[in-house]
C-alpha cells in the first residue's frame, strides 16, 4: 500500500490535472471541454465507457461528450455495444428515416439502452444530422441478436433459403448466459452460408448479404461457447470481444473516418478478461491502431444503477432490472477514493502526455482496483464490495469521475 506522502502526491496530481465539467445536462455547451482537443488530437476512435450499464449519469456524460467530439472534432460515427444486425433501423432513423426510435431501440436487444436517456442521444443525433451537411451514423457492433440479419438472408437467397438457413432457426432466440450452449456444429452451418455467398458475383446486393452472413456466423461462434471454462479460449468472452473490434474496424477503411465508441469500460480498456488471459475489445484496438486509440473509462463515486439479479445462478429475460446501491469508498488501493478527493465534482483527467512524477508514475504502474458491474449482479450482498483490477498506465488513456449516480430510466 502507498504511504502517506505518496497518497498526498498522488492527490496533488490528479487535482492539477482534472479537467471539471460545468455540469452533466447536455446542450449547455462544450467550452470546459476544449482542454480534450488537445488530448485527442490525431485520435480516430474514443472509447467512452462505463462502470455500469444502468447508471444515468453515465448516459449523460457521454452524450456531453459526444456532442464535442461530433460537432468539434468532426467524428463521424457513434458505435455502440449493441446489435450490429439490428443497429440499421436505429441509424435510418437517425438521417432521418421515418421509423418509430422507441421501437428501433428495443430492436437493438439490451435492455441496458432501452432507456430515456438513450433515446434522448438518437434524437439528439437526428436533430445534428437534420441541420448538419456531415451525417452522422449510429452503428452497433455486437454479433448478438441476429434476428434482422437472418430476414435479410432468407429474402436474399430466396429458393435456396430453407437449405441454407433452417439450420440456424435457434439463434433466433439465443440469449447469450440463458440456457446451455447451442451445439458446435450451427458455426458450420453458418460458415457454410458465408461460403455459398462468397463464391456468388460480387455487386452491392451481394455484399451486404454477405455483411449479414458474416455477423450469423460470429453470432452461431458465440451462442454455442460457454460462459466459463476451464481453457478461457474457448469461452464467450475471447470471441465476443475480439468480434466487437473486427466489427469496428470496418467503420475506419475511410482514412477521414473518426469513431466514438460507447461501451463498458471492461470492454474499453486495453488490457484483458480472465486473469490476463483474454483480451478485451480494447486491447484488440490498441494493438491495431496505436496511439489512435484513446480509452476513457468512466466511473463513480457512489449511489445507485440498474443490474438484473439472478436466481438460483440463472438469468431470466422476462424478471425486469432492480437497482442497487454502493457507497463511496476510501481504501486506498481503489480508484474511486482518488478520484474523489481530487475534485469534488465532476471532472475528466486525461492520463498521457506530460512527465510524472516518480510517486505518481509507480501508483498508476501499480495493481489497484475499480467499481465494475455487468448486466447482472449475482452477489447479493457483498457486490458492494465487487471490484475488477486495473494498471491504469496500462488500461487507460484518461478517466472520467461522476461522484454520485442514479439508476438509468427505463422506457
Amino acid at each position: 500500500m502507498p504511504g502517506k506522502a505518496t497518497e498526498d502526491e498522488v492527490a496533488e496530481w490528479l487535482k492539477s490535472r482534472a479537467i471539471p465539467l460545468s455540469g452533466l445536462r447536455p446542450g449547455t455547451g462544450i467550452s470546459d471541454l476544449a482542454p480534450l482537443r488537445v488530448a485527442l488530437d490525431g485520435v480516430r476512435v474514443v472509447g467512452l465507457g462505463e462502470a455500469t450499464h444502468g447508471s444515468r449519469e453515465f448516459f449523460l456524460i457521454r452524450h456531453r461528450l459526444l456532442e464535442f467530439l461530433v460537432e468539434e472534432l468532426g467524428f463521424t460515427t457513434i458505435a455502440v455495444e449493441a446489435s450490429a444486425s439490428a443497429s440499421p433501423a436505429v441509424d435510418d432513423y437517425v438521417r432521418g428515416g421515418s421509423g418509430d426510435p422507441v421501437k428501433a431501440l428495443a430492436g437493438l436487444g439490451f435492455w441496458t439502452l432501452y432507456t430515456t436517456e438513450m433515446l434522448t442521444i438518437v434524437q439528439w443525433l437526428r436533430d445534428h444530422n437534420r441541420t448538419s451537411s456531415r451525417k452522422v451514423r449510429l452503428v452497433g457492433i455486437d454479433p448478438q441478436y441476429p434476428v434482422a440479419s437472418l430476414a435479410a438472408l432468407r429474402k436474399h437467397l430466396g429458393d435456396d433459403a430453407p437449405g441454407l438457413l433452417d439450420p440456424l432457426t435457434p439463434l433466433a432466440g439465443k440469449r447469450l448466459g440463458v440456457g446451455p450452449p447451442l451445439d458446435r456444429r450451427i458455426v458450420a452451418h453458418a460458415r457454410r452460408v458465408e461460403d455459398y455467398l462468397a463464391g456468388r458475383a460480387a455487386d452491392t446486393e451481394r455484399d451486404e448479404a454477405l455483411a449479414h452472413a458474416r455477423l450469423v456466423r460470429q453470432s452461431a461462434d458465440l451462442a454455442s461457447r460457454p460462459l466459463r471454462h476451464s481453457d478461457p479460449a474457448q469461452t464467450v468472452s475471447v470471441a465476443r470481444d475480439r468480434y466487437l473490434a473486427d466489427n469496428l474496424d470496418p467503420l475506419l477503411a475511410d482514412p477521414n473516418a473518426r469513431v466514438a465508441l460507447l461501451a463498458h469500460n471492461g470492454h474499453v480498456m486495453k488490457g484483458s478478461h480472465s486473469g490476463g488471459s483474454v483480451p478485451t475489445m480494447g486491447r484488440h484496438l490498441a494493438q491495431r491502431h496505436g496511439e489512435d486509440y484513446y480509452a476513457l473509462g468512466v466511473l463513480f463515486g457512489e449511489g445507485e444503477f440498474r443490474a438484473r439479479r439472478p436466481r438460483f445462478g440463472k438469468v431470466n429475460p422476462a424478471r425486469p432490472p432492480v437497482t442497487f446501491r454502493v457507497p463511496l469508498v476510501r481504501k486506498s488501493m481503489i480508484v474511486e477514493a482518488h478520484l474523489a478527493t481530487a475534485h469534488p465534482g465532476d471532472h475528466l483527467i486525461d492520463l498521457r502526455g506530460e512527465p510524472r512524477p516518480e510517486a505518481v508514475a509507480r501508483w498508476l504502474d501499480e495493481p489497484l482496483r475499480m467499481r465494475s458491474y455487468g448486466g447482472a449482479v449475482a452477489r447479493r450482498f457483498a457486490y458492494k464490495l465487487s471490484y475488477m483490477p486495473t494498471v491504469l498506465a496500462e488500461h487507460f488513456d484518461g478517466i472520467a469521475f461522476v461522484p454520485r449516480t442514479t439508476a438509468s430510466t427505463p422506457l
